[in-house]
């Protein structure tokens, strides 16, 4: 298999519109006063314009929540809440509908579909459909080893393209994107920390809900798996290899191939903002095509989307995973989508009738009737 040229994404990324961006924002001060009374809704609503290429916007219809999944070998070392190699669980909560996400998938209208790139169990444990794109089983341990080989890095980077092709072909309008993983903040933290270059303190949170000995134990693996980025930090495929994982090499390619697509995306936790980050180092045009669902809490997170000038959308303490943020946010991206296409102008003036402003064009004349038959002409 042929080697990734990443740096193709940098000329195949082209910008939303700004001209529809600006006739959104127009259009608003001609439906609305007070100027601005809409506040951040209509700010969403102009960025949906423009990610659509349309104004006024068309709704969600077809939104869909995307969880890559994997178990990462970082986990034996007891940084997680969960026990290591669980993922399987989270996957199964999902699939029979009593996680958080499948919850507000089910409320909101939006399907859900779980991709296992690396999850620690027997295939057969799981749904041959969920596992078709799978790497490997498990990740390697990234304070001492690489969490995958280059080939498979590059093959998990392909299956997130696909998936993106996939949903932009398939109609999908909007992904609320996430990850279902044990151990999977860690790895986030070293692949922010490497390319903020700061230190593992400042990245390194609470993830599952771990005590202070677990937090100390998960800030020594990063800052060892630190010292093995640092090498590779110019070539964003051999440090996915290095210290990501097959879950976050599918999140990076999706990213990319999604922005190529001019599919938006709503970014979840720590685990898709570090995959942001490095798709950012790839076609920095890349970021406004997504949006940030909420604040997790995660200092990496923070980190990353202030790095990708990205403003979350939510804070409320929500720090659970498994695209449970995006999905919180989907309501409001809906209702900025509804507002802009089903306000109606003033005084009843439909869009069809001319621009904005201004006035309706004059009616066509009509010829004049033919005259009648003149009096006492036969009628036999």
């Amino acid at each position: 298999m042929s080697g990734i040229d990443v740096d193709d994404f940098g000329s195949l990324v082209e910008r939303p519109d700004a001209g529809i961006r600006r006739d959104s924002q127009e259009r608003w001060r001609e439906l609305l006063l007070p100027a601005g009374g809409l506040g951040k809704a209509a700010e969403l609503a102009d960025w949906l314009a423009a990610v659509q290429g349309q104004v006024p916007t068309r709704p969600i219809t077809a939104p869909r929540a995307i969880l890559f999944a994997a178990d990462h070998g970082v986990a034996a070392l007891d940084v997680s809440a969960r026990p290591a190699g669980t993922t399987s669980d989270l996957v199964r909560a999902v699939l029979d509908g009593t996680a958080p996400a499948s919850v507000l998938a089910r409320q909101y209208g939006a399907h859900v579909e779980v991709v296992d790139m690396a999850v620690d169990c027997d295939p057969a444990d799981l749904p041959e459909y969920v596992t078709a794109h799978r790497v490997r089983r498990g990740s390697g341990r990234i304070d001492i080893e690489d969490a995958l080989t280059r080939e498979e890095a590059e093959q998990a980077f392909r299956v997130g393209m696909a998936v993106a092709d996939e949903h932009a072909d398939s109609g999908t309008d909007l992904v609320l994107l996430g990850d279902l993983s044990v151990g999977g903040t860690t790895p986030a933290a070293v692949l922010i920390a490497a390319l903020c270059g700061t230190d593992a303190s400042v990245v390194t949170g609470r993830g599952s809900g771990i005590d202070d000995l677990a937090w100390m134990r998960k800030c020594a693996a990063i800052r060892d798996a630190l010292r093995r980025a640092r090498p590779v930090l110019g070539d964003q495929i051999a440090l996915l290899a290095a210290v990501g994982g097959a879950d976050f090499a599918a999140m990076t390619g999706f990213l990319l191939q999604a922005a190529v697509r001019k599919l938006p995306v709503v970014l979840d936790g720590v685990v898709s903002a570090a995959c942001a980050l490095v798709a950012q180092r790839i076609a920095f045009r890349a970021p406004d095509w997504w949006l940030a669902g909420h604040a997790s809490g995660e200092p990496g997170q923070a980190k990353a989307l202030d790095r990708i000038s990205l403003e979350p959308l939510l804070d409320q303490g929500v720090h659970y995973g498994g695209a449970t943020g995006s999905l919180l946010a989907l309501p409001l991206v809906q209702a900025a989508a509804a507002l802009s296409a089903e306000l109606p102008y003033p005084g009843g003036k439909s869009e069809e009738a001319g621009e904005p402003g201004e006035p309706e064009a004059d009616p066509e004349p009509q010829p004049e009737p033919e005259a009648e038959a003149e009096a006492g002409t036969d009628a036999t």
